[in-house]
């Protein structure tokens, strides 16, 4: 099933391969995120930074459409579709896929079996192989438990799942959480790979230096609302910036 044949012919054309426009979200009667508007080009790496609480997270899963924060107000948008109307199921089919930072492998079902899980409904992506090339760990691991893997496997595997959907925009949070310097060198490489086959991703992560020199763009949260959006050269090359808004 397309992203056409399951939204609604859109209201106004967008420029940008992916947009955010006014975008408010809450929790309760709290808001999370306030009147957020940005752009990503495709096949960018988009770093999505700021301190704790500062609504990075709720930012992605106002994108990916989840039930929570709730989106009461603005717009967005992915290749020209309205995004911001769809469900979560929805928002999956026309290209979304979201790796939160808990990374959600399914308990009881191998590596090979949780990416068989991911294309059992909807429209296929990146074939096994191709996965396994990108993360050879998880091809001499395709027979074990998910749940097994270390940290990073289980990193990779959640990520192997994102691709072998038709995927257009890759949601990351927290990738980096818990790894070893050397196994978040396999995915900064990975990702690298990623931006090449021209999907693009919007990473989120305390790291920040490691999520700067891996982006081409950035974006500060502070408070819920966008403190600045530009290269992320010019974030690691503006001290002061950083000891702003992120601390470093």
């Amino acid at each position: 099933m397309s992203a056409a044949e399951i939204i609604e012919e859109p209201e106004t054309a967008q420029a940008e391969y992916f947009s955010i426009r006014g975008v408010s979200a809450y929790y309760g009667d709290s808001y999370i995120v306030q009147n957020i508007s940005f752009d990503v080009a495709e096949g960018e790496i988009c770093a999505l930074l700021g301190r704790n609480g500062a609504g990075k997270t709720s930012t992605l899963r106002a994108i990916a459409r989840l039930d929570e924060p709730e989106v009461r107000s603005g717009e967005i948008w992915l290749e020209g579709q309205p995004i911001h109307s769809c469900k979560s199921y929805q928002a999956a089919a026309a290209g979304i896929q979201l790796v939160p930072e808990d990374r959600r492998i399914i308990q009881g079902l191998t590596v090979e079996e949780n990416l068989d899980l991911a294309v059992i409904a909807g429209t296929k992506g990146w074939d096994f192989e191709r996965i396994y090339d990108l993360f050879p760990r998880l091809k001499e691991r395709r027979k074990q438990e998910g749940t097994t893997l270390s940290g990073g496997e289980q990193q990779m595997l959640a990520i192997g799942r994102a691709l072998a959907k038709d995927l257009k925009l890759l949601l990351l949070d927290e990738p980096y959480e818990g790894l070893a310097p050397v196994v978040r060198h396999d995915i900064e490489k990975a990702l690298i790979e990623v931006r090449n086959a021209g999907i693009t991703t919007i990473i989120v992560e305390q790291n920040a230096v490691a999520a700067l020199k891996l982006a081409d763009t950035a974006i500060i949260l502070d408070t819920g609302e966008v403190a600045f959006t530009g290269t992320a050269k010019e974030v690691l090359d503006n001290e002061q910036l950083r000891h702003d808004y992120l601390a470093i």
